[in-house]
């Protein structure tokens, strides 16, 4: 079996922009010999992919991730997180790792075949592992995204959710993730190459998004495009972007919409399965690579591209203009054009979209920000025709009905005896007594009796009982439904991975009732503190298994310092303030 994948290395008559090192790498196997793969893998150690690595693993195979040919060794990882290079010099600025936990890991042999599959249990590629290795993950977190706040979503999933050990090895691919969605706008670099050559397009600007556009995208866009004299590729990302952004069967039917007002022959929409990072500037410079490989000749880089927004204290973890920078500085050896654009303004007394750098002193600029858009959808106020198109509000309106009540998950979190579960019931009477809407409490007891039996309080275990309950929370919350949970949910990995499955259809509130140990353990009528204390219970949180303090919820209550019902009114008004209820 060939160890080595098909190159393509670009014809000479080819006017298209190189790939990144000058060849694609495309790692399927030719269909014989992916099958007597695919037969093999079932003997071989299974490793499900998470969604991430899933997104990484399909641009590592269909060649968007060239020059790589699998995930990172250790010499690669260490040059990337560090230098932004690969080993050999290349640039590359974000690291593509495969992280593992510690027990799958000790299971493997020298050299071992690791058979890679989706979360049906499909055999997509096998890993030949060449380097197993413990990354120092905040150290990469400084590096890579240049900061340890877990308010960045890539720092937070870094530190929390990524497994300790992490394989590095060339992969072979067997076959494509699975997609059921928008199959016609989801294109290799193979496919959208052939696709500019048969059309005759040679100069391409790619434009970046994973957010609705509407007219000031189009201007933009336009502009950039007309500013170099090229055809215009919008390819948003669709693996995974923030939490909380608009899903993106919404947003590709938005940019199919948007499509139509387009000058015809000028711009194509393709789908880019892209895990993002919001990565700021390393990330910024990540996506031109990646575009290059599809063979745009340009690339445009807006204010904050990628930005997560701001940190734990309010201040933007990136700068409006760093992005465009770093990929300055490298534009020459990148080879891919940089267009820096600055935001687009409608400026009213002229009626006309003009550059930020472009308004006159006398000019009404006039703006509608995300949360003000959201606001109109949901009160059902006019969105002017200066903003977006009527046929894109229409998508939107039905995706976001006027009135509708927004689900949300009210998720309690701290010590036994802290008074979380008695606060989440005086919450919930509060929310029945003034309010018709439905409903559903998760108590921690309750949960492990029902949905959780059978689990242990290993942290697995435990993991996965918070898990359980994001998910169910996340089920109620997409149909507009309000969940009260009060688990002890010691560990901030699991909370912030229940956090990004609710924020995926609505709101998630995290209320840490801050009570003190030790008034913790004077309420306690169990007992349960102390037989910990005299060790007849192991891992019980507080004593001798870490709770970790939430960094930064969005409400923090302490029932030491006020009574159940003050509480109850805390968050009731919260809920107000945000208008939730």
């Amino acid at each position: 079996m060939k160890a080595l994948a098909a190159e393509i290395v670009l014809a000479e008559h080819d006017a298209l922009i190189a790939p990144h090192g000058g060849v694609l790498r495309e790692l399927y196997l030719p269909h014989t010999e992916a099958e007597a793969l695919k037969r093999l893998s079932a003997s071989l150690p299974q490793w499900t992919l998470n969604q991430r690595q899933l997104c990484d693993l399909e641009l590592l195979l269909n060649g968007g991730f060239s020059p790589l040919q699998g995930f990172l060794g250790r010499a690669d990882y260490d040059r990337v997180v560090n230098d932004m290079r690969l080993a050999d010099g290349t640039l590359w600025p974000i690291p593509i790792t495969l992280d593992v936990d510690e027990a799958f890991a000790a299971r493997l042999q020298e050299n071992a075949q690791i058979s890679l599959n989706d979360t049906q249990g499909t055999p997509l590629a096998v890993l030949t592992v060449e380097d197993v290795y413990f990354p120092d993950r905040i150290a990469e977190a400084r590096q890579v995204f240049g900061t340890v706040d877990r308010t960045h979503p890539g720092v937070a999933e870094l530190l929390d959710r990524t497994g300790s050990v992490y394989l590095g090895g060339r992969v072979q691919g067997i076959q494509p993730p699975a997609h059921y969605d928008f199959s016609a706008l989801r294109h290799s670099p193979r496919e959208l190459r052939d696709w500019f050559h048969q059309h005759g397009w040679h100069r391409i600007v790619a434009f970046q998004t994973r957010n609705p556009m509407h007219r000031a995208h189009r201007e933009l866009t336009l502009r950039a495009a007309e500013q170099v004299g090229a055809k215009l590729l919008i390819q948003p990302s669709v693996g995974r972007t923030k939490p909380g952004d608009v899903d993106h069967y919404t947003r590709v039917r938005c940019y199919r919409a948007l499509l139509e007002h387009y000058p015809h022959d000028h711009a194509t929409l393709s789908l880019l399965p892209l895990a993002m990072r919001m990565g700021g500037p390393r990330e910024a410079l990540w996506h031109a690579i990646i575009r290059k490989n599809y063979g745009a000749s340009h690339f445009i880089v807006g204010r904050d591209h990628a930005g997560p927004g701001k940190d734990a204290e309010g201040k933007p973890f990136y700068g409006p203009y760093a992005a465009q920078e770093l990929l300055a500085k490298h534009e020459d050896e990148l080879g891919i054009r940089i267009v820096p654009f600055p935001a687009m303004v409608y400026a009213a007394n002229r009626d006309v979209y003009v550059p930020q750098t472009e308004v006159q002193p006398d000019d009404e600029v006039r703006d509608i920000s995300g949360t003000e858009l959201r606001r109109r959808l949901h009160d059902g106020d006019t969105i002017p025709e200066w903003f977006t198109f009527p046929d894109v509000v229409k998508i939107l309106r039905e995706r976001h009905p006027a009135h509708a009540p927004q689900g949300f998950a009210l998720f309690f979190t701290g010590l036994s005896g802290s008074g979380k579960s008695t606060l989440a019931q005086a919450v919930v009477a509060r929310l029945m007594e003034t309010s018709s809407r439905p409903v559903t409490m998760l108590d921690g007891d309750e949960v492990r009796r029902h949905l959780s039996k059978g689990l242990g309080f290993s942290r697995e275990d435990r993991d996965a009982n918070i898990t359980r309950i994001g998910f169910v929370a996340s089920e109620a919350v997409r149909h507009g439904g309000v969940v009260i949970c009060a688990p002890i949910a010691p560990y901030a990995g699991a909370r912030t991975e229940a956090r990004q499955l609710v924020e995926t259809h609505g709101r998630f509130v995290e209320v840490h009732v801050s009570t003190p140990l030790e008034v913790c353990e004077a309420r306690d009528r169990k007992g349960l503190y102390a037989a910990a204390r005299a060790g007849k219970i192991k891992g019980f949180t507080g004593i001798d298994d870490p709770y970790e303090v939430p960094a930064s919820p969005e409400l923090r209550v302490d029932t030491s310092k006020s009574t159940v019902a003050e509480a109850a009114d805390r968050v009731y008004e919260w809920l107000r303030n945000e208008q939730l209820i």
